[in-house]
């Protein structure tokens, strides 16, 4: 009797699965395949974490009909997949520039208007680095060659959601790394930076003294 009755409860279980599994929307699976990515990059790693879980993530923050059409004729042939705008700091002086982080198939664009200023392939993407605070910054870590600039150093309002959309599309969230107290970014010809990030009364992004770039 204890084995029919163990038997039938494992249909009965199997087959609530099957049910649950079968009842799920394709936008509630690629919800939860996102939620799962986002929790193994962040859980128990960065601030604020916790209280981005409740919160859904948006297929995207702009739509394909935000982007200049000079942009979208330069990026033709690549299906976009995410567009957000963000704040990218240049890589020398440090200045705040507004932006667009559009994600498509094969590649990141930093775009300026009608511009796009940098294109990073996914399958040359070296690394993606974020603090374990509760900053929105995250930089892109390219290769060393003559078609890149650098990396490129981002600061998002939306940061759990813009990291997890660019590694899954880049299929390299192994690559991801919170780090705590300082990183190192590639400026171009072989130079490196500093940044530093801090705990303080106001957030603050800016040029210290001695040279680093200080995210509060």
């Amino acid at each position: 009797l204890m084995q029919t009755s163990e038997m039938l409860q494992k249909i009965c279980v199997r087959n609530l699965v099957r049910k649950y599994c079968r009842g799920v929307t394709a936008e509630r699976k690629t919800q939860l395949q996102q939620k799962v990515v986002a929790s193994a990059v962040f859980r128990g790693k960065k601030e604020g974490y916790p209280q981005s879980i409740n919160q859904p993530f948006m297929d995207t923050r702009l739509k394909e009909s935000d982007i200049n059409p000079k942009v979208l004729q330069l990026i033709h042939g690549e299906k976009i997949k995410y567009v957000t705008p963000v704040i990218k700091y240049d890589r020398n002086g440090f200045k705040a520039r507004e932006r667009l982080l559009v994600l498509t198939q094969s590649a990141a664009y930093v775009v300026e208007v009608a511009k796009v200023k940098q294109k990073i392939d996914y399958a040359t993407l070296k690394g993606i680095s974020t603090s374990n605070l509760s900053d929105g910054i995250v930089v892109i870590h390219v290769p060393e060659d003559n078609k890149q600039k650098g990396d490129v150093i981002l600061q998002c309002e939306h940061i759990f959601e813009t990291v997890t959309k660019l590694c899954m599309l880049a299929n390299k969230q192994n690559l991801v790394k919170v780090v705590q107290g300082s990183l190192q970014f590639r400026i171009g010809s072989g130079k490196e930076g500093t940044m530093v990030f801090t705990v303080g009364q106001e957030p603050q992004v800016f040029k210290a003294k001695n040279g680093q770039l200080t995210v509060v």
